[in-house]
């Protein structure tokens, strides 16, 4: 029998446009960990592998919830109980227009489902950049072009406005918020926020408000939740259990749609058939829901605390240190400076992990305007670490740079 000769089996095409710069460095990392080194990890969004830990009230009800046998299939949609308590969340935030709510696999299922039920070919969406790079891997994988619209650095990384206008087309069909943002830290004025839906009125625009950190609000102001300000408009409202509950790992996320039924009715009936055909979101872990919205909350008082005082110690040294500079993240965990530096910013990541064996992620991987150069500092490890690591990064801006 004569011997098949096989070729190279090549990926789709539509992946070379699939980067995620936060895990990416990673093998530089190794490297430096083969050689026998620690390296101060400043790169990574999760909460858990840092002093913060998941609320024991919430692992108690997903333990019951296996206890009491709900390890099978859960409806395509979300358990009974979850759906309720994330209702209650969308009154509390303020929006009165509620149409339909979900749960899924972590929040970036929510914005893979509610992108791939929306968007055709030769279709664009509007994105803020820099931005977290699930979306632009979302619409590499559905074969969508990026159409970037640039937050403003100079006024606290706002979206800027005109630029937004300037990049509306028809064949725009939505326009994406991410609020507070990944990376800046920024978090959208409620002035922003009518602006942005008062454009999504005049073009038909579905807006998605990525509001996973409107609780970790760092100066003791409100998140304003798009929906709330525009309750005619179509929204999506993404939110979950990563972050605000530390809880990454049990990958629980959900939409709010919200709108005129009249106009997003076929686009949720769209929702729900890719819904349906995942069949459901992790089971047990639905029940913790309606006990973290519901119940207490006392450790997001600790965990902005923290927060803060680690904001606050970042902002000193990003500001001093010699060809940096940063704008005050006033939400979640992410800081985003500025280098004034001549090689790029690529290049001064893989660097700092070689040299001084500190690790963050060049700026070039969340998209950035052109000219410029940053890198993104996760700010949950303890003020020690970031001592540490903030130290070595004035070394090595001195001895590399100076």
């Amino acid at each position: 029998m004569p011997i098949t000769q096989f070729r190279e089996i090549i990926p789709a095409t539509r992946l070379e446009n699939v980067r995620y710069a936060i895990r990416d460095l990673a093998s530089v990392a190794d490297r430096v960990i083969a050689q026998g080194h620690k390296v101060l990890c400043l790169n990574v969004g999760d909460p858990n592998i840092f002093d913060f830990q998941t609320p024991p009230h919430l692992i108690e009800a997903v333990y019951k919830a296996m206890r009491d046998g709900k390890n099978g299939y859960a409806p395509s949609a979300g358990i009974p109980e979850a759906i309720s308590a994330i209702r209650g969340e969308a009154a509390r935030k303020g929006i009165s227009s509620v149409l339909d709510v979900f749960v899924t696999s972590g929040a970036s299922e929510s914005v893979d489902i509610c992108l791939t039920s929306l968007l055709n070919p030769g279709d664009n969406i509007l994105t803020p950049c820099p931005d977290y790079p699930l979306y632009s891997a979302v619409l590499a994988k559905l074969g969508i072009g990026l159409n970037p619209y640039y937050l403003n650095e100079d006024d606290g990384w706002q979206p800027e406005l005109d630029d937004i206008k300037r990049k509306i087309t028809p064949r725009t069909r939505g326009i994406v918020l991410i609020n507070p943002n990944n990376p800046t830290g920024s978090v959208c004025s409620r002035a922003m926020l009518e602006q942005i839906a008062e454009l999504a009125r005049e073009h038909n625009l579905v807006i998605f408000s990525d509001e996973i950190y409107d609780k970790l609000m760092l100066d003791g102001d409100e998140c304003i939740s798009m929906a709330a300000v525009a309750p005619d408009v179509p929204v999506v409202t993404f939110g979950g259990m990563s972050k605000n509950f530390l809880a990454p790992g049990w990958r629980l996320g959900w939409s709010i749609l919200s709108g005129d039924a009249a106009i997003i009715k076929p686009y949720i009936e769209g929702v729900h058939k890719l819904l349906r055909s995942r069949l459901s979101a992790n089971h047990p872990e639905q029940y913790a829901i309606k006990v973290a919205l519901e119940g207490p909350q006392e450790h997001l008082v600790e965990f902005c605390n923290k927060l803060r005082r680690r904001r606050d110690i970042t902002m000193k040294y990003c500001n001093s240190i010699p060809h940096m500079s940063c704008v005050s993240p006033r939400g979640a965990f992410y800081a985003f400076p500025k280098l004034d530096i001549s090689e790029e910013d690529e290049t001064f990541v893989k660097e700092l992990i070689l040299q001084k064996h500190v690790m963050v992620v060049h700026g070039s991987g969340f998209g950035e305007k052109p000219g410029t150069k940053h890198f993104r500092i996760v700010f949950l490890p303890d003020e020690q670490t970031l001592t540490r690591a903030y130290e070595a990064l004035g070394e090595f801006m001195q001895e590399r740079y100076r």
